[in-house]
C-alpha cells in the first residue's frame, strides 16, 4: 500500500529500555525475527538475549538482484542490534537465515570476551562450516527434542530444539536435507525464583487444506506436535507465533498457519501471551499485506482469548514486555 509507512511504521528500537528487569522484553524486527531479553538475574547486569531467525537483506532471496523485496524497511543496522547471547535458527529458507545477517552478526558482536553462539536443526552443519566468522564450537545444531544447557555470563539457559510442520531447502538440490524446528527457552530461574519459558514457532503450519471454502476446518487433522509441546512443558510465558503468508490457502496451507490456525496454536502449546511474527515484511502471498492483524484479532474473539493475550505489534521495531 502507497500508505504503509502510515498504516505499519518503522521505529527505531528502544529494547524495552526503562521496563522493569523482571520482565520479558521481545523486540520484533519485522518478519520472523524478534530479540527476547529475559528476566535479569540477581547480580546479573542483563538478562540473557537471544536473537532469533535474524534476517537484515533487502531481498530474502539467493540474490540481492532479485526476488522478494522490503516493504518495510529494517529497523536498525545489524551492528546496531546490542550484545546477544545466542542466535536461534529455526529452519534455512531465506526469509529465516541470511548469510549476510549472521556473518555481519558474529563479526560486528565477537570480541575477546563476547562471542554469541548459533543454534539450528540437523543437517545445517556444513552451512555454519562454510562461514569462517563463526568459531566451530560456537555452532550448534540440534534434533527435534533435545535440548543444550547453555550458560553465558547473564544466565544459564536451556535451549530445546522441538517439532513444526514445514520444508526446508535453499535450492533444487538440497529440498528436505535440513531440519526445520520451533524452539523453546527455558530460564534456569530469576530473581524471583521463576522458571520463564518462552516458545518461537518458527514456519510453521497446522493442517492441511485440501481446497478453497472448506466449511469445517475443525474437522481436518491437525499437526499433534503443538499439543504434546504444550503438555511437555505445562505453558509458556510467551510465544511468538506464525500469522502471515497463507493465500492460496488449499496451497500454503500445509507450510503456514493463517490466523485461525494461529490461534489453536496458541490453545495447543498454552501460552499465556503471544505476539505475531511472519507478516509485515515481504510479499510471500496473495493475501493482503496488512491482513494478517486484523484476522488474527478476529479469530482470537471466536476461540474466546483475550485481545491481550495474542497480539500483533503495532510497529515494526516495538517491543512486547510481558510481566
Amino acid at each position: 500500500p502507497d500508505d504503509i509507512d502510515d498504516r505499519l511504521p518503522v521505529r527505531t528500537p528502544t529494547w524495552g529500555k526503562g521496563a522493569d528487569d523482571s520482565a520479558i522484553k521481545a523486540t520484533w524486527l519485522g518478519h520472523a525475527c524478534f530479540l527476547v531479553e529475559l528476566p535479569r538475574e540477581e547480580g546479573k547486569e542483563r538478562g540473557v538475549r537471544i536473537l532469533f531467525d535474524p534476517v537484515f537483506s533487502h531481498r530474502c532471496s539467493p540474490s540481492q538482484l532479485i526476488g522478494p523485496a522490503r516493504f518495510t524497511k529494517a529497523p536498525c543496522k545489524i551492528e546496531e542490534i546490542p550484545q546477544v547471547d545466542a542466535i536461534v535458527i529455526s529452519h534455512n529458507h531465506y526469509d529465516h537465515m541470511d548469510t549476510h545477517t549472521i556473518t555481519t552478526l558474529f563479526k560486528s558482536q565477537t570480541s575477546a570476551s563476547h562471542t554469541p553462539h548459533v543454534f539450528a536443526p540437523l543437517g545445517n552443519e556444513h552451512y555454519f562450516a562454510s562461514l569462517h566468522a563463526i568459531p566451530k564450537n560456537h555452532a550448534h545444531t540440534l534434533d527435534w527434542w533435545h535440548a543444550l544447557a547453555f550458560h553465558t555470563p547473564h544466565g544459564d539457559v536451556k535451549i530445546h530444539c522441538l517439532p513444526a510442520q514445514h520444508v526446508t531447502g535453499r535450492g533444487i538440490t538440497d529440498r528436505f536435507k535440513s531440519l526445520w524446528a520451533s524452539w523453546a527457552v527455558e530460564s534456569a530461574g530469576t530473581s524471583t525464583g521463576k522458571n520463564v519459558k518462552v516458545w518461537f514457532g518458527g514456519d510453521t503450519g497446522y493442517k492441511s487444506v485440501p481446497r478453497e471454502g472448506v466449511d469445517d476446518e475443525d474437522s481436518l487433522p491437525h499437526c499433534p506436535a503443538f499439543k504434546e509441546i504444550g503438555e511437555a512443558f505445562g505453558e509458556f510465558d510467551l510465544a511468538m507465533i506464525p500469522i502471515g503468508a497463507y493465500l492460496p490457502r488449499w496451497f500454503m496451507s500445509p507450510m503456514h498457519c493463517a490466523p485461525q490456525d494461529s490461534v489453536r496454536v496458541f490453545r495447543d502449546v498454552r501460552a499465556k501471551k503471544a505476539v505475531g511474527m511472519h507478516w509485515g515484511t515481504w510479499v510471500l502471498t496473495t493475501e493482503d499485506v496488512l491482513e494478517p492483524p486484523e484476522l488474527l484479532r478476529r479469530e482470537a474473539e471466536k476461540l474466546g482469548i483475550a485481545p491481550d493475550a495474542f497480539v500483533a505489534c503495532k510497529a515494526v521495531g516495538e517491543t512486547v514486555v510481558v510481566e
